[in-house]
């Protein structure tokens, strides 16, 4: 394993990515297989990722206001795997847009490791999102002039990361993929099952804290979705935390947790009971 020395500090000033505080305290930082930290600062300070109080999303029209979602409060622990369960319509893609930082509430209060997002501007929270957020979509959504090597090297490009540090990190998603042969290939020449893969590859190469799933097995049959589903069990194992946005009953027990959203509200929330 690779160790990373950071230092904690007892007292300290709460700051994503900055710890400050006297009598700094060294801590070993044990990275996984994956090359996610496994333990860092902010785990030691924080148990809680997101905190959402009373949000509300609404459009107003001349005559009335519409509510998408509302008065919404919700918590997620840090090494959850959370699913949003509901109809369609029901406010689910909102609301991870919202916990994303891809749309803005119309009212109430975001925490992100105790850091107020609902008073950020548009440049710390593209840098939040950007540092700490990966997202799957359902539609892959690669980049078809783009080789499988150049999709999954894209977000380390906005990051500003060395070359030589980009090309170390694409080639472990590659091999732990298992797509090494398949790197100059454009996405049109890949399976579903494949394109996913490499859209799973690229929302993790640059180490989130936080992965997003939409209906990420939307389009895949049932034997490309399972292996989806393994990996991302795999993955929350290892530390990273996990919300996705599913239809399947089946893909919602490979969480842990499952809250179901109707007509803009949470109207459930329920451990996933193991062998259930």
């Amino acid at each position: 394993m690779l160790k990373t020395s950071l230092f904690c500090a007892s007292s300290a000033k709460k700051s994503i990515g900055t710890i400050v505080g006297k009598d700094p305290i060294p801590v070993i930082a044990l990275r996984s297989p994956w090359n996610h930290p496994a333990l860092t600062c902010s785990d030691l300070l924080y148990n809680t990722m997101i905190k959402l109080r009373d949000i509300d999303k609404y459009v107003d029209s001349r005559f009335q206001r519409t509510f998408i979602l509302k008065s919404v409060n919700l918590d997620v622990q840090q090494g959850e795997f959370l699913t949003l369960m509901g109809p369609s319509g029901a406010g689910k893609s909102t609301l991870m847009n919202i916990i994303g930082m891809l749309d803005e509430p119309s009212a109430g209060e975001y925490f992100f490791f105790d850091e107020p997002v609902h008073r950020m501007k548009e440049k710390q929270k593209s840098d939040m999102h950007k540092n700490y957020i990966g997202f799957i979509f359902q539609a892959y959504h690669l980049i078809d002039e783009l080789t499988v090597y150049e999709n999954i090297e894209t977000p380390l490009l906005y990051k500003g990361v060395s070359g030589s540090q980009r090309k170390s990190m694409v080639a472990e998603m590659l091999d732990r993929f298992n797509m090494v042969a398949k790197k100059d290939l454009f996405p049109e020449q890949l399976s579903g099952g494949q394109q996913q893969l490499v859209g799973i590859a690229r929302a993790i190469v640059g180490q989130p804290k936080l992965l997003l799933a939409d209906e990420p097995t939307g389009n895949l049959h049932s034997d490309q979705g399972k292996q989806i589903m393994e990996i991302f069990q795999k993955l929350n194992e290892e530390g990273i935390t996990i919300i996705q946005v599913t239809h399947s009953e089946e893909n919602a027990r490979y969480g842990k947790r499952i809250v179901k959203v109707a007509d803009g509200t949470i109207v459930s929330d329920e451990k996933v009971m193991v062998g259930a």
